[in-house]
């Protein structure tokens, strides 16, 4: 019924094969490969790893590679601002998230590979959500109209991707609230574009982290699991309108806030049948090479209780 997988940008150091060739060896049905532009990197933890290079795209490698360890692809995944504020940087990342469309069909038809891109909205933190939506309503038709001509879905994580003075005050993804997923599906009305769910981002905005699979069920494309730690002495120090990172710190599953019997218990309500994916961003397991795989192999132990591996 559902698929686990983790996302790949956790082993930065690790080549596609080495990549899969761990998925297999540790019961993992799938993983979400990061597509980051090569000689482009982000400096940003977890950004700028690049598992599959569009531009130099080898269809039959990576189908050779999917067939020889039994792991298929779950998406491939892009998280950087399509609407920064620069116009440059704006088109460019725009234009690599097409190149990846592009490509999700490609390995769709010639290897085991689920087609959907996984990416963000993107934001200009210092304007108004209603001017971000005027700027996504410019921008992002676009995109999707290439989706929809490759028959890609696009999943777009709900993170607000807020966390220090460097994304503030608004963030750099619009994408962060039902009220504003409803407002971006009325502005693009089309079944292609729909979300990568991470409930963690709803518990330190004060949110129910398991209506949403209720409410937006036709538009869950993709899943990630991903824990956070509210820390309320620390929220009632500061206050929720500090930098985020000054309350709460991203967890493993099971670790964290997450009511994690109750999300799996909804998914299955809603008939989801697709992957879910592990997110791997605890510092907690940042110590040693060895506490990367520690980290993803922890949260399948912990999840395995609600699927079969």
């Amino acid at each position: 019924m559902l698929n686990l997988g983790f996302v790949s940008a956790i082993l930065a150091d690790y080549d596609l094969n080495g990549v899969l060739k761990f998925a297999s060896e540790h019961k993992f049905k799938c993983v979400e490969l990061m597509c980051w532009p090569s000689g482009n990197a982000d400096a940003r933890r977890y950004a700028g790893v690049t598992h599959i290079d569009v531009d130099n795209l080898n269809v039959d490698q990576i189908h050779s590679l999917t067939k020889l360890y039994n792991v298929s692809i779950s998406g491939l995944g892009y998280y950087p601002n399509p609407l920064d504020p620069n116009p440059e940087k704006g088109e460019f990342y725009r234009e690599h998230i097409k190149k990846i469309i592009r490509a999700a069909a490609k390995l769709a038809r010639s290897a085991d590979a689920v087609p959907v891109v996984n990416t963000f909205i993107g934001r200009n933190p210092s304007l108004s959500i209603k001017d971000n939506l005027n700027l996504y309503a410019e921008h992002w038709p676009a995109i999707v109209k290439v989706a929809e001509e490759c028959n890609v879905k696009i999943g777009i994580e709900n993170c607000p991707m807020w966390f220090t003075d460097d994304e503030w005050p608004g963030g750099k993804n619009l994408a962060t609230t039902p009220a504003i997923w409803d407002r971006m599906f009325e502005i693009i009305p089309s079944p292609i574009l729909g979300l990568n769910y991470d409930p963690s981002h709803l518990i330190w905005q004060m949110m129910d982290e398991v209506k949403p699979i209720y409410d937006y069920r036709d538009r869950l494309h993709h899943i990630h699991l991903k824990d956070v730690k509210l820390y309320r002495d620390k929220l009632n120090r500061v206050g929720s309108m500090a930098n985020p990172l000054e309350y709460h710190s991203p967890k493993l599953p099971g670790l964290g806030d997450v009511r994690w019997r109750d999300f799996f218990a909804a998914l299955t309500d809603v008939r989801y049948r697709g992957p879910v994916c592990i997110e791997v961003e605890d510092k907690a397991y940042e110590g040693h090479p060895d506490d990367v795989q520690t980290a993803i192999l922890t949260a399948r132990n912990y999840l395995s209780q609600f699927l079969v591996l």
